[in-house]
C-alpha cells in the first residue's frame, strides 16, 4: 500500500485542480445559463441563438478575467510532478 500512496495523492492533487481550473468557467456559464433561462421562459422566447451568445460571451470574459491564475495553477502543478518526477520512488 504504501507504493500506491504517493500515487494517489498525486490523483487526488490532478482532480481537485482540474475541479479549480474549470469552476470559474462553468459556474460563470451556469449562471448565464440560468439567468437567460428563467427570462425566456417569462417571455416565451425559445431561441436557440438568445442562449448561446450569451454564454459564449461570458464564456470568453471568464478566460480574460481569470485565464492568468488558471494558467498559473496548472502550470504550478505541472511543475510539481516534474519535480515528482525527477525525485523518484521514495
Amino acid at each position: 500500500m504504501n507504493e500506491a500512496y504517493p500515487l494517489l495523492a498525486l490523483a487526488e492533487k490532478m482532480l481537485w485542480v482540474t475541479a479549480l481550473a474549470a469552476a470559474p468557467v462553468l459556474l460563470a456559464t451556469l449562471a448565464a445559463g440560468l439567468v437567460i433561462g428563467v427570462i425566456q421562459a417569462a417571455t416565451s422566447v425559445n431561441e436557440q441563438t438568445l442562449t448561446f451568445v450569451p454564454k459564449l460571451a461570458i464564456t470568453a470574459l471568464v478566460l480574460v478575467l481569470f485565464g492568468a491564475s488558471i494558467l498559473g495553477l496548472i502550470g504550478d502543478f505541472t511543475q510539481e510532478i516534474f519535480e515528482a518526477i525527477a525525485k523518484g520512488p521514495q
